[in-house]
């Protein structure tokens, strides 16, 4: 078979399987940056709390996650859950391994690992966001929650949205390090099709021109949106 054969949409081909696992590769990506997002949103509120137990905690996260090979981080989380959920289940009787399917395991770390570094975004955001707009609101008798809401957070927003997709960029590359755990995404589809077929070369130039399409198309969303949210910014 030659290259267009392999990479066909025909019963023999893999184009089907490599767009499929295109596919797993956004939800995993997406899920572990919106699982990021929330984590992001409470470290940087115990951040910048008046607490300093909830400093320091967030302070430990931000510098161990980052401070650690994101791979190790995947290989903590997947033998950490499986050895907790054997051990469980030989204590009811069961036998053998069990462990979490592949796609949980690798949300929950990118959610962690992104985490660290969207709180960093997120904290250094607020911070610029400038102070006389936010006692502009506590002068109008605005509450908390509506001056977070209308003043606070539109802002912040702003600010954090270049970072953020810097962040998402990271989650998506990182995704391909998910192959370790067995979830069939494009890494690891890759790598199964170049073994069947003997064409590695092949399967990682698609494979990375897919990652390629995907980046440029997100690259062009955050573009669109970091345009409309600074047009109110412009006119004023």
């Amino acid at each position: 078979m030659n290259s267009l054969q392999i990479m066909s949409f025909g019963e023999q081909g893999w184009a089907a399987d490599m767009l499929l696992a295109a596919l797993m590769t956004c939800a995993i990506s997406v899920s572990g940056f919106l699982g990021g997002s929330v984590i992001g949103c409470l470290g940087c509120w115990a951040k910048l709390s008046q607490y300093a137990l909830l400093r320091w905690l967030a302070d430990v996260y931000t510098t161990v996650l980052r401070g650690v090979p994101d791979l190790l981080i995947i290989y903590m989380f997947y033998f950490g859950s499986s050895m907790v959920l054997t051990q469980i289940a030989q204590s009811l009787g069961f036998k053998g391994f069990v462990g979490f399917p592949g796609f949980l395991v690798g949300v929950a770390a990118i959610s962690v690992i992104s985490g660290a570094y969207q709180l960093e975004v997120l904290r250094g955001a607020v911070i610029n966001v400038p102070v006389g707009t936010i006692e502009a609101g506590k002068s109008l008798g605005l509450p908390k929650l509506k001056l977070f809401a209308l003043i606070l957070a539109p802002q912040a927003l702003r600010i954090a949205l270049p970072g953020l997709g810097n962040v998402w960029l990271l989650v998506l590359k990182d995704s391909a390090l998910i192959s370790v755990v067995g979830l069939v995404e494009l890494m690891r589809q890759s790598q199964m099709g170049a073994g069947a077929t003997h064409q590695p070369f092949l399967f990682y130039c698609t494979a990375a021109a897919l990652y390629f399409v995907i980046s440029a198309l997100s690259s062009h969303l955050i573009g669109r949106l970091e345009h409309k949210l600074d047009k109110p910014m412009r006119r004023a």
